[in-house]
């Protein structure tokens, strides 16, 4: 049984792809506990960065390949 969970969001008339917004929280909720943390201004925004950018990526790669896998479940109950 699967469960219908949304993939974007509309933000002022643009679909946003939850994932984004998601990576998004994660670079900042982490840059601000790392600013508190180390007090470092240029190690928190360094980890904030590759935090968002890997949530980003993975997010992706993970869309895509869900899609996929719908579009493959498709083409065999065509058949």
């Amino acid at each position: 049984m699967t469960t219908a969970h949304p993939t974007t969001v509309d933000i002022a008339g643009t679909a946003w792809p939850v994932y984004k917004l998601e990576a998004l929280a994660a670079g900042l909720v982490a840059g601000v506990l790392l600013l508190f943390v180390t007090g470092a201004p240029q190690v928190a925004v360094l980890a904030a960065a590759a935090i968002t950018a890997m949530r980003w990526a993975l997010g992706h790669v993970t869309t895509r390949r869900d899609a996929g896998v719908v579009r493959h479940e498709r083409a065999l109950s065509a058949h």
